[in-house]
């Protein structure tokens, strides 16, 4: 099997308004996936990531610190996945949660060096 990573990009829940019982739905909605994931044997890791972003760019190494509501695409998360093929990591992300609040699903094929 190889290996791929499902890169999550959106706006965070807080800047879109939900309230915190519509948080919680998501969550749980987010939790189901990562069961069904696990049951699979697919899943192997993945977290949630802060909107708080540090870029170090240049030569100079300039340091900016962005905020999520100053960044175009937000990346909320990620998952590493085993699978077949891309198309086998394109069904399993029929069941991202953030479809129909406007959430993308990048998915990459993890590369793997000859040492």
């Amino acid at each position: 099997m190889k290996e791929f990573m499902m890169i999550f990009i959106g706006k965070s829940y807080e800047d879109m308004g939900l309230s915190p019982e519509q948080m919680q739905a998501r969550m749980g909605q987010w939790f189901a996936w990562n069961e069904k994931m696990a049951k699979t044997g697919n899943l192997r890791g993945g977290s949630a990531l802060t909107d708080k972003v540090r870029r170090v760019s240049g030569p100079d190494r300039t340091v900016t610190d962005l905020t999520g509501a100053e960044v175009k695409e937000l990346v909320g998360g990620y998952y590493t996945i085993a699978a077949n093929n891309m198309d086998e990591v394109v069904k399993i992300a029929e069941d991202y949660p953030d479809y129909d609040l406007g959430g993308t699903v990048e998915i990459r094929e993890i590369m793997v060096f000859d040492q």
